[in-house]
């Protein structure tokens, strides 16, 4: 595998390359403009929304839009639009770090934040023309309308082309009608502007509309849905009756609707991922800090193992979901400002650099979710009886992340999307892919090399090394046995899917350690070097149970064998970590800052 030297690399060309450590960014890497953004957000969290979670869980829609309306003033409504339309202007990272912080109070004001600022913005944004923008970007930068993004149907879901929704043109040339039910509509409740999708005719993909809320207009609202999490997040049921919408109110073009929903899905995804970080980061702190207040047999319960134990998994999750969303995020920064240097708009640039990392952005979205789950779950269990009470906060952190799951594409969705992007690319001659496959079967019995350096993570530099050669060899063999069935074949992509996500996750936090051991100094580390140590020991356990169900199911007799004991061989430590003392020199960490501190 060569070293990647150039900047702008390829969306998921990290399964074929050894990235080089300065060539991702880290949080680390923040600018003095970049904190002070940061600072702003949590300020306002902590002042105006931390304290009143328990309104959130009341259903107090109206606490949410009057947050949401200060957050607008502010200006943190308009931090990915343009200044042009009255936005910040501010640069991809940029926008990653304030969903991330400006989400981890309560999933109630995440989801209004990010279905305004997200689907309800950038569709117009990307896709609108330039009369469409002027007229209708202010108001969403600002605040002064709110915006809802309205896909979903009773009988589509995953499969959002399936709507039912129609849209007929008048006779007169000059308007559509707009017919049918759409549901779970998050902002409903106070969006005046509704991004609708509809079918014109018998077409086989659908089209999308620019609609302001009148309920003059043939609009009407549903109930607010009983949800088991996000409580104050308005989620209605929205009906059009022969809906008047003009012509100049289409979205792009005829028939590309479902093209604007799913780079919507990619912008998403992303932000849904880093949207997870500061609640994992609020949870851990909380969990940290009751474990060191409460007294058991005459001890802080955080000096007990159980409890270093999960300390240790939650925060080496958030450390490693931070490095790979910031890498991803610098990622497409990069290829943005290509883009532009080559002439596009910035518009046109953002929507090309999310797309080109789409595999990133599933594989974030599914790890990051799992993990923000995981890290409540956890948390309630430290909290013990106290954790299942509503008087404390993990039992809401627990019910709102759950949505997380579901969100912009299932994870089971997103898993076998990121498998076959991957192969997409690899058939459209983006990835060599097949000259990886070719060359690794070549190689794989061959006596290994020893690796040219001396870092503190070698081995760990060693073990993704083969985790990546594995992956390449399994897909290859799925491609080989499968071929167009592939997608089939489900059980099996979820298999390859899971060892991705782990590579992109297990090398992201390898790449952050390294760098920052390098312009620190190890010693500076120590927590992060065995944060890293953590989770390369239990992505590559993880790693090597999913390639055997990969192998067991696409195998038979001899080659079977072959490929079992490749995956022992490979899979192993010239040094076996001593991963009990690591969770434990983490949670100490933790223990003594009483708070996340990485």
């Amino acid at each position: 595998m060569k070293t990647e030297k150039e900047k702008n690399s390829i969306g998921g060309s990290f399964i074929l390359k050894t990235t080089a450590p300065e060539n991702v960014f880290t949080p680390e890497d923040f600018s003095e403009e970049q904190r002070m953004m940061k600072e702003a957000v949590q300020e306002f969290i902590d002042r105006e929304v931390w304290p009143n979670k328990a309104r959130f869980e009341k259903k107090d829609y109206a606490f949410t839009k009057e947050l949401m309306e200060k957050i607008g003033a502010l200006g943190f409504l308009g931090v990915a639009v343009p200044e042009t339309y009255g936005g910040l202007g501010m640069d991809f990272v940029s926008t990653m770090l304030v969903c991330d912080y400006i989400s981890g109070a309560t999933g109630s004001f995440s989801t209004a934040f990010g279905a305004h600022t997200g689907i309800g913005t950038l569709p117009i944004l990307f896709y609108g023309t330039e009369e469409q923008k002027q007229k209708y970007i202010p108001k969403l930068a600002t605040g002064e309308w709110f915006g809802s993004y309205c896909l979903t149907e009773p009988g589509a879901g995953s499969d959002a082309n399936s709507g039912k929704t129609k849209a007929v043109l008048s006779e007169d040339g000059t308007h559509y009608k707009i017919t049918g039910q759409k549901m779970w509509i998050s902002n409903a409740g106070f969006a005046k502007l509704f991004i609708v999708f509809a079918r014109i005719e018998e077409d086989k993909y659908i089209t999308g509309f620019i609609i302001p809320n009148e309920p003059e207009n043939g609009i009407t609202l549903g109930e607010e849905e009983n949800k088991l999490g996000i409580h104050s997040s308005s989620t209605r049921q929205v009906f059009f009756n022969e809906t008047r919408v003009p012509v100049e109110n289409m979205l792009a073009g005829r028939g590309e609707g479902f093209k604007i929903a799913m780079n919507a899905l990619n912008v998403g995804r992303i932000k849904l991922g880093v949207a997870c970080l500061d609640a994992q980061r609020r949870i851990i702190s909380a969990s940290v800090q009751y474990a060191n207040e409460r007294i058991q047999f005459k001890t802080p319960i955080a000096q007990f193992g159980a409890i270093k134990e999960k300390l240790a998994q939650m925060a080496t999750s958030c450390y490693v979901g931070e490095s790979a969303c910031y890498r991803a995020a610098q990622d497409i920064q990069n290829r943005i400002t290509q883009l532009i240097s080559e002439g596009l708009s910035h518009q046109e640039a953002e929507l090309k650099g999310v797309e080109e990392y789409a595999i990133e952005c599933s594989l974030i979205k599914v790890a990051a979710s799992e993990d923000i789950q995981n890290a409540a779950d956890h948390g309630i269990q430290i909290f013990g009886g106290m954790g299942f009470s509503a008087d404390t906060p993990m039992e809401s952190a627990w019910r709102d992340a759950r949505i997380g799951r579901i969100y912009e594409g299932t994870n089971e969705i997103n898993r076998m999307l990121s498998v076959g992007m991957l192969l997409k690319k690899g058939l459209k001659g983006e990835l060599d892919l097949m000259a990886a496959v070719m060359q690794t079967a070549a190689s794989i019995h061959q006596e290994e090399k020893a690796l040219n350096t001396h870092s503190i993570l070698s081995e760990e530099e060693r073990i993704l090394i083969h985790c990546k050669q594995l992956f390449i060899l399994l897909t290859g063999n799925a491609a080989q046995n499968f071929g167009t069935a592939l997608e089939e074949h489900q059980q099996l992509l979820l298999a390859l899917a899971d060892i991705l996500i782990e590579i992109y996750l297990m090398e992201s936090a390898q790449l952050r350690t390294l760098k920052n051991c390098s312009r620190f100094g190890n010693e500076t580390q120590t927590e992060q070097i065995a944060m890293t140590q953590h989770y390369t020991y239990d992505a590559m356990t993880l790693i090597s149970g999913k390639a055997k169900d990969a192998i067991l199911y696409m195998s038979k007799g001899e080659e079977q064998d072959q490929l079992l004991k490749i995956v022992n061989k490979k899979l192993n430590y010239a040094q076996w970590p001593n991963i009990i003392q690591l969770k434990s020199l983490i949670a100490d960490k933790l223990i003594a800052e009483n708070k996340y501190c990485f």
